[in-house]
């Protein structure tokens, strides 16, 4: 894989896709090439799997208080006006 098809699995893995580079995706999976197929994809899940493992290394508990701050911040708005 190039430089470009690595960007766009980390992209993928990201969630972070736009339309250009969707296309550019929807190409590569169209691709007749297995060896390259299975390499992006390889790519894709190798990269969810590091951020999966780094989120679970850096995750922290929130604040007690937060809970009831956003509840409460979610009760003084004002309810959408219905027609």
């Amino acid at each position: 894989m190039n430089e470009v098809q690595i960007d766009l699995a980390h992209t993928v893995a990201l969630a972070s896709i736009d339309d250009e580079d969707h296309h550019a995706v929807q190409d590569l999976l169209d691709s007749e090439d297995p060896a390259l197929l299975a390499a992006f994809l390889a790519e894709v899940q190798e990269t969810e799997d590091v951020l999966a493992a780094l989120a679970a290394v850096t995750a922290v508990t929130p604040p007690a208080a937060l809970r009831g701050r956003l509840l409460t911040a979610i009760a003084a708005e004002q309810p959408p006006v219905t027609s």
